[in-house]
């Protein structure tokens, strides 16, 4: 337990830490990787280049020391983040490390404005961290590696078929090398993959959705292809799955994890919108819901560009024609002259809250949406306004930042375009 001094000094200065956030989170990563090479094993490399990582990571920082006397008051974002570190395989003897590199960066980047009084609460306080993140991550490997099926640390999976779901999406089936049985997962949890690419230094960790329901001796993840785009590199992990990958080739895979799951003991209506690639978490809650609650009121949203990067699309109409309580709407933002005359779409442009006013004209639901983050700020804005509560609104963000009110400001229209999988950029 923290003194009640601590605590003071803490909540007074995460401010400070907050506006000189993104520094002190480049400071680190430097400091880091400069001490510790061997632990850009476990980071996405391509979000270190981009800076999405150090912004992370400092937001975490800030809000965790705002809220460090009501922790439970940030609960989703602890579990969010363990969630993660456990598929990657973060260990307790690794906490000292950061904690060690963190508060230098604090010191570097700050200076004279932080005394030694000011470094020693921010020590504690990481401290105290450290312990909650360590107890709730031993649990979840516990959880992991006991259930049926389960396994510690990363697995041999086989890519059995490697199916194409538009020019830019392609699904991989994957079954145990082991040939022994694999743990269910709870629908809209991902898989992490460990991926040792030939001429690459180190290892390349990427989380992706499993896409399909659980129960089935194989997994399923659908991968985007980044390309090269607005003077970012391609995705180095996603080219590789689909340009190098073949069917027959061996994969490591973490055991399942992640929060952002359908609540399946719920009867509750359920609205499902997604941006992009962003729909293969909420294609597991789809199809878990035909085949063990065909009762239960669906209704699926999905934007992309065009017809030509929307995958599964087939397989989300043949669900709403067999079911009259699934409804399915598509968002193009640019639809083709195939699109138009095939009238495959029920809106040209953004999802807007008019329209979604429209297509939801009942509230009384469960809301599940996942995609990039400018496109979940409209739509996580939209419902607020429209009157959904806050304790019926779930997301998942592709990327490392875990609430929509950061991040900069709210964009005004809900864009899939630069939708990035779960492994985000790359």
């Amino acid at each position: 337990m923290l003194d009640q001094r601590t605590i003071e000094i803490v909540k007074s200065t995460a401010p400070v830490l907050k506006q000189n956030s993104e520094a002190i989170g480049k400071r680190f990563y430097q400091l880091l990787f400069g001490n510790h090479p061997e632990l850009s094993n476990l980071f996405n490399q391509t979000n270190q280049k981009r800076g999405i990582q150090q912004k992370a990571l400092a937001h975490s920082v800030y809000v965790s020391g705002e809220h460090i006397d009501q922790l439970e008051s940030i609960q989703p974002i602890l579990t969010r983040i363990a969630h993660k570190h456990r598929a990657i395989g973060i260990v307790p003897e690794q906490y000292p490390i950061v904690g060690e590199n963190l508060i230098q960066a604090v010191k570097d980047v700050l200076g004279n404005q932080v005394d030694d009084e000011i470094i020693q609460a921010w020590e504690k306080t990481y401290e105290v961290l450290a312990d909650v993140f360590i107890d709730m991550e031993q649990k979840l490997y516990r959880k992991a590696e006991d259930k049926p099926g389960g396994w510690k640390g990363f697995r041999d999976f086989i890519v059995k078929r490697k199916v194409p779901e538009s020019d830019v999406i392609t699904s991989f089936h994957l079954e145990a090398a082991d040939g022994q049985p694999i743990s269910r997962y709870q629908p809209g949890q991902y898989l992490t993959l460990r991926a040792k690419i030939p001429g690459e230094k180190y290892d390349h960790i990427r989380h992706y959705s499993l896409s399909d329901a659980p129960g089935k001796n194989e997994y399923r993840i659908t991968v985007k292809r980044e390309d090269a785009h607005n003077g970012n590199p391609p995705g180095l992990v996603s080219n590789y799955l689909h340009r190098e990958v073949k069917e027959g080739d061996l994969l490591q895979f973490s055991a399942p994890a992640g929060d952002f799951v359908l609540d399946t003991a719920s009867r509750t209506p359920v609205v499902l919108i997604s941006g992009g690639v962003g729909l293969t978490p909420l294609l597991s809650m789809l199809n878990t819901m035909a085949e063990t609650q065909p009762e239960r009121e669906v209704t699926f949203i999905h934007a992309a560009l065009n017809g030509r990067v929307h995958a599964m699309k087939e397989h989300v109409a043949q669900l709403a024609a067999q079911n009259p309580r699934f409804r399915s709407f598509v968002c193009y933002e640019k639809p083709t002259d195939e699109d138009r005359a095939a009238g495959t779409f029920d809106k040209e442009g953004y999802i807007d809250r008019p329209w979604l006013e429209t297509v939801i004209p009942d509230t009384d639901a469960d809301f599940y949406f996942c995609g990039p983050i400018p496109f979940m700020k409209v739509i996580y804005r939209s419902l607020l306004e429209m009157g959904v509560l806050e304790k019926q609104i779930h997301f998942e963000a592709f990327s490392p930042l875990s609430t929509l009110d950061e991040n900069g400001g709210t964009p005004e229209k809900a864009n899939p375009s630069p939708t990035k999988s779960p492994e985000y950029a790359g």
